[in-house]
């Protein structure tokens, strides 16, 4: 295929949502080889070859088990993020994990957390109902949310609840008494405490069934009567429109454009609802199979017609940035610092702030966390020892050394960005403070690869840099 601005920019819009992003080397290598191929890739994880998640424990053995450990705990999960060869498997890592958001503020464990994030790497392009099984009997879901205080004597509507508001179907498509004949089904779901830290570590939480505790009794739920158990309600609750089309609006919002917030839904019509009803048949066709249904959403047009739509979120800006700049493949403090810079800017993974997991969209911008991204990516953008940075400024030599000529080659090597004429005047004319300069001659004026460091700095504080 020929490299056209139209499928270069295309690309990058895809490599973004379904991944983080992606250099100049491998866009041209994706553009040659077609769009829907490389959404078929990206659908088939299992192609490629997996992280060596030993080698990241070689270097830090206690991420293991790693209890509290100092607000770090998810710096094993980072690690994989930037070298991963399948990054839409670890992106939807992030979508369910804003859905089913889990904290370690309760849970005490991030490693029954990360027990949850295994889950979802390995079932998130599967049925939905599996995930849903899957969650609904993870120990640090069940902490989480109180199902091990849900007893036949004495129901606890906190799991009954948020599957069905937060999970599922939204507010306003069930009643309170939904909310309790669901509870009931639950009784029973529970878990085996963790025994002593032993010496590298803790041991596991398990989730336990006990029948002696399960409600028996008949049910009436979602109009339906009999002796329900916790799979026959999500069957129940999956086979309810008002659940595809609340599924969809999350992947929608995810994947192609910022929505509200989800406890607004029930009053806010979707962005597209056109778009929204179109996922929800597939969703509902294919029996909620995630990677049918995002294989549609990638090569729909109003995915592709999406650019620049969504606020990135602090993963995104910090992976993306880091597989940028290159140099961050082995283990090193370095991946105690990013995963610390992400929890700064205001995603502290395997720590929502609540069951609502994070607000989304421009309020994961504010004048704090702005100043925190773009330090953040000006100072890797401007190390020229990184190998990716040297890749762009190998790049950029081709272009004639005017500082027209070098930010319209920087604005195209960092998105391919479409910046307001005024913003891009103002590059140019930053860029002419420097004088004359060339490529080579440093004696008496700045060389254009200083220049040009410094303009990929001022880009990266950009707007447009900041949305995917």
């Amino acid at each position: 295929m020929t490299i056209t601005e139209t499928n270069l920019n295309l690309m990058a819009h895809l490599m973004r949502r379904a991944g983080f992003g992606a250099d100049r080397d491998e866009l041209e290598h994706r553009v040659a080889n077609g769009y829907e191929a490389t959404v078929d890739e990206l659908l088939h994880p299992e192609q490629q070859i997996p992280v060596d998640y030993y080698e990241f424990l070689r270097y830090f053995p206690n991420w293991w088990k790693p209890g509290t450990m100092g607000g770090r705990g998810h710096a094993g999960w980072v690690w994989r993020m930037i070298n991963t060869r399948a990054p839409l498997q670890e992106k939807l890592c992030l979508f369910y994990h804003q859905i089913f958001a889990t904290g370690v503020s309760k849970v005490d464990h991030y490693d029954e957390i990360e027990d949850m994030i295994d889950m979802f790497r390995e079932n998130g392009l599967g049925h939905y109902k599996t995930i849903l099984m899957e969650v609904a009997k993870n120990p640090a879901m069940i902490y989480w949310l109180d199902n091990h205080e849900n007893h036949a004597t004495s129901i606890n509507e906190n799991w009954g609840r948020e599957l069905l508001e937060l999970f599922t179907m939204g507010i306003g498509n069930y009643t309170e008494t939904d909310v309790q004949e669901c509870s009931r089904a639950f009784t029973g779901w529970t878990l085996t405490h963790k025994l002593p830290r032993f010496h590298m570590g803790r041991w596991d939480w398990e989730f336990e069934y006990r029948p002696d505790d399960h409600d028996n009794g008949e049910k009436t739920f979602l109009g339906q009567t009999g002796n329900f158990n916790g799979e026959e309600i999500i069957d129940i609750i999956l086979a309810q429109p008002a659940t595809a089309t609340f599924i969809a609006r999350h992947l929608f919002s995810f994947f192609v454009e910022d929505e509200p917030q989800v406890p607004s839904w029930s009053v806010t019509p979707p962005n597209n609802p056109e778009a929204v009803d179109a996922i929800a048949n597939v969703l509902f066709e294919s029996d909620y199979h995630i990677g049918t249904t995002l294989k549609f959403i990638l090569n729909a047009d109003f995915f592709k017609e999406s650019l620049f739509a969504k606020v990135k979120n602090p993963t995104e800006v910090v992976i993306g940035t880091l597989r940028l700049v290159g140099n961050t493949e082995r283990p090193s403090p370095e991946t105690m610092d990013w995963a610390i810079d992400i929890t700064n800017m205001g995603q502290d993974l395997l720590n929502p702030p609540s069951v609502e997991g994070w607000h989304t969209g421009i309020e994961w911008i504010n004048s704090g966390t702005l100043m925190k991204r773009t330090n953040f990516t000006a100072e890797l953008m401007g190390d020229l020892t990184r190998p990716g940075v040297k890749n762009i400024m190998g790049r950029l030599k081709s272009v004639e050394a005017s500082p027209d000529a070098i930010v319209t080659a920087c604005l195209n090597l960092m998105g391919p960005l479409d910046v307001e004429d005024d913003i891009k005047k103002e590059l140019i004319e930053h860029a002419e403070t420097f004088g004359p300069f060339d490529w080579d001659n440093d004696s008496d004026n700045e060389n254009a690869a200083a220049v040009a460091s410094e303009i990929i700095q001022l880009i990266v504080a950009l707007r447009e840099y900041q949305f995917a």
